[in-house]
């Protein structure tokens, strides 16, 4: 079920959140367990059984953890729930992908049964070891109540593209959380929010990427080319953080806090910045669980490099199973490399360096956004020359109002405005006039009117993240 359809927003979610609201305390946990898996099965029923199975393997993990009083047994019991989840995860995401290679590499003909992917398995499986991992750390006591740890994993606000919620930024809120007018209020303008992120800019951006991507590479100029990859860039951070806005939303709707999947990630002045601010969730996961035990940065500098390649690398491999992904987090950890080793990311100027360093970030993040989009490295690198000049291009068969029409200029307008700091306290802030309350209030009325008109005309409009 997507977030963006008409039965999620006028069906499902006003019977769940009206079931939750009236229920008593000791009743609310089981009605969004429910809610949760009647979410999930919706679209795919058939990998229910999957999550199920993720389910037990890291409860009944768990607890032998807990009641294992050698430290080597606890060793040799991580590891093998660690494996089984692993195992699950690349049967199902990267099984094809390792077939194609052996046939290509070998000049082989094996044949095999495609498998199929299901939605969220990247998402739900780190989350699940997200908590096995804390029991082994000690940093939380295993869950005994089985229904509480299918909850945190099932959890359908976040549960199919995140954002990927750690165990123990939740352990708590998991027994006891209150909810509140206030709560229930701010979690449904940052739902409308994202919603409207997610209709009104990235679908809207993401036709005009479409339309240029799906030609050839020397079908157009280098401005066409600057176009669609600057309007992929802004449609992929709109589709995913409106995705997380929504996620936060439901959250605090069900009195959970979520923390932030997205922090202005285009205002960065470094990769490393860059990487602090986009995908938070999976960007901290990795540190703490892979980054941080490899050692992090207290080793010697060739071994901290070797950390940033693996951690880069492995961020690359859990988008998909494809070499464009992998090259993408090798693109993004070569700049972290070398901002660490100049001192790029730590060095200070005047207006000048500043822009200067702007100006550089969002150059790599948009090369870096066309070898993401496009799983053909052959034309990725074409597009790529094109947007440079370096590649003999044809005359665009297409005027330049084909691709970008007066609405989706104002899209463009919108998106570069709000890419930036601009309203970042709009739901926040303690207005001291009735006045502008009411204003903002009317606002978000507006663009859920708007979005739901987008839903109506839609067809289909999955989020870029579901296929991760």
């Amino acid at each position: 079920m997507l977030f963006s359809s008409m039965t999620f927003v006028f069906l499902f979610l006003p019977i769940v959140c009206t079931l939750y609201l009236i229920s008593r305390k000791e009743f609310r946990n089981y009605i969004l367990l429910i809610s949760s898996i009647i979410f999930y099965a919706w679209g795919e029923p058939k990998y229910l059984m999957i999550m199920i199975l993720t389910i037990l393997i890291n409860y009944f993990g768990a607890l032998l953890l807990d009641h294992s009083k050698s430290e080597h047994t606890r060793k040799i019991w991580l590891t093998l729930a660690v494996i089984a989840d692993l195992g699950i995860l690349f049967y199902f995401k990267y099984f094809n992908f390792v077939m194609d290679n052996i046939n290509n590499i070998f000049s082989m003909d094996i044949q095999f049964i495609d498998v199929i992917l299901p939605i969220g398995i990247s998402f739900y499986t780190f989350q699940a070891m997200s908590y096995l991992i804390d029991v082994y750390r000690h940093d939380v006591p295993a869950q005994h109540d089985l229904y509480k740890l299918a909850l945190y994993i099932t959890l359908f606000p976040q549960l199919v593209a995140g954002p990927i919620v750690k165990y123990h930024d939740v352990d708590e809120q998991i027994s006891e959380r209150e909810v509140s007018f206030d709560k229930v209020s701010y979690g449904v303008k940052r739902f409308i929010i994202g919603l409207s992120k997610k209709m009104l800019i990235a679908n809207t951006l993401g036709a005009v990427a479409d339309k240029i991507f799906i030609q050839q590479a020397n079908a157009f100029g280098p401005t066409i080319a600057w176009i669609g990859a600057i309007a992929y860039s802004l449609q992929i951070f709109y589709d995913f953080s409106g995705y997380s806005d929504m996620a936060i939303g439901l959250g605090s709707i069900f009195g959970f806090k979520f923390l932030e999947n997205f922090n202005y990630p285009y205002i960065s002045k470094t990769i490393t910045e860059f990487w602090r601010r986009w995908h938070i969730s999976l960007a901290t996961w990795f540190k703490e669980y892979l980054y941080i035990p490899l050692g992090g940065s207290r080793v010697s500098k060739s071994r901290n490099i070797l950390n940033i390649f693996i951690v880069f690398f492995a961020t690359g491999f859990w988008h998909g199973a494809s070499w464009n992904f992998v090259v993408w987090g090798l693109w993004n950890g070569l700049f972290n490399i070398i901002e660490k080793l100049t001192g790029w990311d730590k060095r200070e100027g005047g207006k000048i360096l500043t822009i200067i360093k702007h100006i550089y970030t969002l150059l790599i993040v948009v090369i870096g956004m066309v070898i993401f989009k496009t799983e053909n490295l052959t034309y990725a690198l074409d597009y790529i020359k094109n947007m440079f000049g370096l590649l003999n291009s044809e005359k665009s068969a297409y005027k330049l109002i084909y691709y970008v029409d007066t609405i989706e200029i104002l899209a463009f307008i919108v998106a570069f405005l709000c890419a930036m700091p601009i309203f970042q306290n709009i739901l926040t802030t303690k207005y001291k006039t009735k006045f502008r309350y009411a204003m903002v209030n009317a606002w978000i009325m507006i663009l859920f009117l708007l979005s739901s008109a987008w839903i109506a005309a839609s067809t289909y409009n999955p989020f870029i993240y579901f296929r991760f």
